[in-house]
């Protein structure tokens, strides 16, 4: 009572806005919020989740990566959960493993989560739906089928693959070379098939896809092979930080950006725009894709209904200064 009377309303709205009833007025829920924090007021979760019959807890299961994309989503779905009210309890797989993957799942569906965000890019799960019922599930990169109640949000990784190539065969240049990432990771296979479409589509040659692990490393070694070929003038790599790679292997090959090649990369990290030729790339908004996603997902626990929901959310070019006509068009 302690909490209603210095926040001057009934028990029932203290009881309201602790449980996360949405149709309470802000400022009510936030007099009340203040009233609790003054008084050192916390509300017990175990009995709170028995009388209300849901645990406030969004479960996440998110591969152990601190690749920029995985990572970047991870941040953007626990700011989201946090604003929404509730808990979050977060295991982490190893990547690629089906078995870490399910074990993972079924951890939190014994936990008695309100409902999974699933932040896991290769997402090879090995369990039926039965396992899963009608939990609602918010996958952020591709659909499972494990859940009778999913839904899906994904940047538009096909639409950014058609994006950089439409853009590189707009200057010119003849057909234009891919380096995409892991074989396994949904975002990689996707890029790629938008690459491999717009230039079938163009009626370009297809070179081979040349494949890294998203780090500079690796694409430093791809780019050590393409450097090395005369006809390459225009390559589309998956992620910014190959694609960093890939230019300080043309420059060590002597092979001028956007001069002699022309580079797109993918992400728009935040060290695109400052290399000594920032980079001209397709940007996806990360923090907006994971905060819809919690959002749908929040209202799919708050209002139960079945779905099967799919969102891509729009990814944009920017074009910098590694990307040119070739020698000649210009």
């Amino acid at each position: 009572m302690d909490v209603a009377r210095a926040a001057g309303v009934s028990q029932k709205t203290v009881s309201r806005v602790i449980n996360g009833d949405p149709h309470v007025r802000p400022e009510v829920r936030d007099r009340v919020r203040h009233a609790a924090a003054t008084l050192g007021y916390r509300p017990n979760r175990a009995a709170r989740q028995l009388v209300s019959g849901r645990s406030r807890t969004i479960g996440v299961l998110s591969v152990g990566s601190t690749d920029f994309g995985p990572a970047s989503i991870m941040v953007g779905i626990e700011r989201a959960i946090r604003e929404a009210g509730y808990a979050m309890s977060v295991v982490n797989t190893l990547e690629g493993d089906p078995e870490s993957i399910t074990g993972s799942l079924l951890d939190l569906v014994e936990q008695g989560v309100d409902g999974i965000a699933v932040n896991e890019p290769v997402g090879v799960f090995t369990l039926d739906a039965a396992q899963v019922g009608d939990l609602p599930l918010l996958s952020l990169s591709g659909r499972y089928g494990i859940s009778t109640n999913e839904l899906m949000v994904d940047a538009d990784q096909a639409g950014g693959g058609r994006a950089a190539t439409e853009h590189l065969l707009g200057l010119g240049h003849r057909t234009v070379h891919h380096v995409a990432g892991p074989s396994g990771w949904r975002s990689a296979g996707l890029r790629a098939d938008g690459w491999r479409q717009t230039l079938a589509a163009a009626g370009a040659p297809v070179p081979e896809v040349l494949h890294g692990d998203w780090s500079a490393p690796s694409g430093y070694a791809v780019g050590q092979r393409l450097a090395a070929d005369p006809d390459v003038t225009a390559v589309f790599v998956a992620n910014d930080h190959m694609a960093i790679g890939v230019l300080r292997a043309f420059a060590d090959a002597g092979r001028d950006v956007p001069g002699d090649v022309s580079v797109v990369g993918f992400d728009d990290i935040p060290e695109a725009a400052y290399l000594t030729r920032s980079l001209t790339t397709i940007r996806q908004d990360l923090a907006h894709l994971a905060s819809f996603g919690v959002r749908l997902l929040v209202d799919a626990v708050e209002n139960p209904r079945r779905q099967d929901r799919r969102e891509d959310v729009p990814v944009e070019l920017v074009v910098r200064e590694t990307t040119a006509a070739p020698r000649g068009r210009g």
